[in-house]
């Protein structure tokens, strides 16, 4: 919903609505693919003429924040480009190494969205980060095997609904930027870790007190619950590399000797 709002003074009012409005999706209030709200809608809430608005949606059109499809109205555009196209993200992808490298990314930003998310989260903030937990949670204890992929997912989508608390759009943004990426960290820590009864249990007890710390506003225990189970997932992965190599290292002495 969009709030009320008063237009700075000394503002050329086109400008000051096009600002009010790149405001609410810098804040995530309007998302990218998002229609807008109607045009009455906006001018009611925005305490607006339509003609003020129309010239404020043609200045956003301009720098291509949003998007005018016809019969539907008026989008927030893509704000990043597409992902799959980065020959960056091809070269991330393609090495396994970086892994390790996208952890300490994450510890960087997501250590920190925890301490803000614990300081500056709403109430509604903490719902969400509830129902994303509660989600996650709930999967893991259900019976049967576990998809990891779908877990992935529900894993990603706690940390972000964390991130998305911190009300830092910079923050918020750069790690949307990285959602691929993102997904592909914890999909090797939940591929890799999750079927091991120590691992599985050491990391649903780091994402408990991760939530915990949040949502009781703790944020120097949010931080390090933050930092201390990213640490743990690059030093788990590592052991079980040292560990597959000491196996085939042990395979090629036992050929050897055969």
């Amino acid at each position: 919903m969009v709030a009320h709002s008063t237009m700075p003074s000394g503002t050329r009012m086109p400008d000051a609505v096009a600002a009010k409005l790149e405001q609410l999706v810098l804040d995530g209030i309007i998302r990218p693919g998002q229609l807008l709200p109607s045009e009455r809608r906006l001018c009611d809430k925005l305490g607006v003429s339509r003609a003020s608005l129309r010239e404020g949606l043609r200045v956003l059109r301009g720098k291509g924040i949003i998007e005018t499809r016809q019969g539907r109205g008026s989008v927030v555009a893509r704000l990043i480009p597409r992902r799959d196209d980065s020959p960056l993200m091809h070269l991330f992808r393609d090495h396994p190494r970086t892994l390790y490298d996208l952890l300490e990314v994450r510890a960087l930003l997501e250590g920190e969205s925890a301490r803000l998310a614990a300081l500056r989260g709403t109430a509604a903030d903490r719902v969400v980060i509830g129902h994303r937990y509660e989600a996650m949670a709930n999967y893991v204890d259900q019976p049967g095997e576990i998809d990891v992929e779908r877990l992935a997912r529900y894993d990603h989508g706690f940390h972000l609904s964390i991130c998305e608390a911190s009300h830092n759009p910079v923050l918020v943004h750069t790690l949307q930027s990285l959602t691929d990426l993102l997904l592909s960290s914890v999909f090797a820590s939940v591929k890799n870790l999750y079927h091991r009864p120590a691992s599985r249990e050491r990391i649903n007890r780091q994402h408990e007190r991760l939530y915990r710390a949040v949502i009781e506003q703790d944020a120097e225990v949010a931080r390090q619950a933050a930092l201390e189970h990213l640490e743990s997932i690059g030093a788990s992965l590592r052991e079980i590399e040292a560990e597959n190599e000491r196996l085939v290292r042990s395979a090629m002495r036992l050929e050897a000797w055969q």
